[in-house]
């Protein structure tokens, strides 16, 4: 699970933000360097397989945020989060369903939390061949899910993951 803060300033405006999930992996990496350069503050934040197995998905992206958040070089008197739901921040802090299309600051944040997840799954294709996560990158893609079949779980997939519980 990957998660990533950003603080824009109006100072510096970058055109063309918008959910990550409606761009080509060329334009969010084009986007992504751009928003590194223009941003007051960005951060990344993880949580591991291993964490998401033992809390839950739902837990583990909220941890992941709060580690994003507790990363950021400068503070903010706010954060908005994409969604319905919020983590426990040391600020307050506002939901916002679809927020990655609404506000630019989500926007930037889901296209920085996007490519770098996408950059992993890049690296996890090499460590793990054959499974061919640089295509599917995770999901559970037809291919995916063939995979499994045919090679079995690797330690990086996640043992709650309903598909993988076949295999264990």
């Amino acid at each position: 699970m990957v998660a990533a803060a950003v603080i824009l300033t109006p100072d510096r405006p970058i055109a063309g933000l918008t959910d990550s999930k409606m761009l080509t992996p060329a334009r969010r990496s084009l986007l992504a360097e751009q928003i590194k350069d223009a941003a007051l503050a960005w951060s990344i934040g993880r949580a591991e397989a291993s964490e998401i197995d033992a809390i839950n998905i739902l837990q583990a992206t909220f941890l992941a945020m709060q580690r994003a958040f507790a990363a950021l070089a400068s503070r903010t008197d706010l954060v908005m989060v994409d969604g319905n739901r919020l983590p426990k921040l040391p600020c307050p802090a506002q939901a916002v369903v679809q927020g990655d299309k609404l506000i630019t600051e989500i926007s930037a944040a889901s296209i920085l939390a996007k490519v770098a997840r996408d950059e992993e799954m890049q690296i996890l294709d090499r460590l793990y061949p054959g499974y061919d996560f640089a295509v599917h990158k995770g999901y559970p893609t037809p291919k995916h899910l063939m995979k499994l079949q045919e090679l079995g779980i690797s330690l990086q997939h996640r043992k709650s993951f309903a598909p993988v519980k076949k295999h264990i």
